[in-house]
């Protein structure tokens, strides 16, 4: 019996940036249930720049994430079916998707990135909201359309600072544009504030300009990025929650269209790849409310909800009698202070899942549940899945 020669895709994507590694195991995970395909990974995107670097040899297919259309062009020509996953110069300014005609393109959608990031802090109870981009990055303008145009739906208003993005971050641009942030913050003429950034990058800025100009993140100003870079998430003072771009599914579906033109199917030209949930850190672990006795209870809970706080213990520290935080708890939040206490234990325990392999019983111990099974009932019970079918099912290469 003869077995059939696995076909040669070309991957063509810089593995510096952390959201193309999911992608790479999209495309991974596509082929080893779908197809038969050996790869070749231009991870420095040599080709991108110099075509015949790769067009040396033979190819079925290529997948490029990357701002040049030198290589696209040149597959084109040769008839060799290519995916599109960067973002293109539009050939036609009506032309919202970018895109090089006669080649699919996948991309993220932008203006949902901008809902689920306003859906976040709408959700912790801000009022007061801000969106910092970039002025001549398309994708940028749609997020903050997306943004604007979900805070508007729930009859709030948003302010806007932009300004240009020079194409590559420097000492010198990074701390002109934090004085500026700064100076925008300062002028804003309410808070707390719920301020979405246009990705991680922005939002590292908006958190070094809340130290430089003295605002508590995220008691004052809430900061959510996009894109979730988790290293320069997680380098900023206070740990920056973002909007997760599905790599995993961008790099699932990029296969799968690319599988569909090897074989003479027809494909969608443009595919827009949905975000995934917030992923909660310190920047928007907060709820927003001026009641001054309940703000200082939930930054205590925020704090030490994973130290086995109690309400009695939570009552004194604030000054108060249990019977009146917990009055004040309900007419605020419309939930009890042992509620928000388990909230904040479940949330970090979905952190945990999400971010780490580390089993069960250790991710009670740090979220302050005694045993496991008290975990997974109430993890259960907030979330409607246990916990092992929650990480399974937003992390598809997790394996027991």
């Amino acid at each position: 019996m003869l077995v059939e020669s696995p076909q040669k895709v070309a991957l063509v994507l810089h593995t510096y940036m952390e959201e193309n590694i999911y992608i790479l195991k999209g495309i991974a995970e596509y082929e080893r249930l779908h197809a038969n395909w050996v790869f070749f990974l231009d991870d420095r995107a040599v080709s991108a720049t110099d075509p015949q670097w790769l067009l040396r040899n033979d190819w079925d297919g290529v997948i490029c994430r990357h701002e040049e259309i030198g290589l696209l062009e040149e597959c084109q020509k040769r008839g060799i079916p290519c995916v599109d996953l960067g973002s293109l110069p539009p050939h036609d300014p009506a032309d919202k998707t970018e895109r090089l005609p006669g080649i699919p393109k996948l991309r993220p959608s932008d203006r949902t990135v901008g809902h689920v990031a306003a859906e976040h802090l709408i959700n912790r109870g801000f009022n007061n909201f801000g969106f910092c981009g970039f002025s001549n990055d398309s994708w940028a303008k749609e997020r903050r359309r997306g943004f604007v145009e979900a805070v508007e739906a729930v009859g709030h208003e948003c302010t806007i600072m932009e300004s240009e993005y020079p194409g590559m971050a420097n000492p010198e641009w990074h701390a002109k544009e934090v004085l500026a942030i700064g100076a925008w913050l300062k002028s804003l003429p309410k808070i707390p504030c719920g301020i979405m950034a246009c990705n991680d990058l922005r939002g590292h800025q908006v958190a070094d300009a809340t130290m430089e100009f003295g605002l508590t993140v995220p008691d004052e100003i809430a900061i959510v990025g996009a894109n979730n870079e988790a290293v320069r998430a997680e380098l900023t003072h206070t740990p920056l929650s973002s909007v997760p771009v599905n790599g995993y599914d961008w790099g699932f579906r990029a296969a799968e269209c690319l599988h569909s033109l090897m074989v003479g199917e027809p494909v969608e030209e443009v595919i827009y790849i949905d975000p995934m949930p917030v992923v909660l850190r310190r920047s928007t672990d907060a709820l927003a409310v001026e009641d001054p006795i309940i703000a200082k209870a939930l930054k205590i809970i925020r704090e030490e909800a994973c130290s086995a706080i109690r309400v009695d213990d939570l009552a004194k520290r604030v000054h108060a009698s249990r019977s009146l935080l917990e009055k004040k708890f309900r007419l605020l939040l419309r939930k009890t202070p042992s509620e928000e206490i388990r909230n904040v234990r479940i949330t970090k325990a979905k952190r945990l899942l999400l971010s780490t392999d580390k089993p069960l019983a250790e991710i009670a111990y740090e979220t302050g549940f005694e045993y496991p099974e008290y975990l997974s009932v109430m993890f259960k019970r907030l979330t409607g899945e246990n916990p092992r079918d929650y990480r399974r099912r937003h992390c598809p290469e997790a394996r027991d």
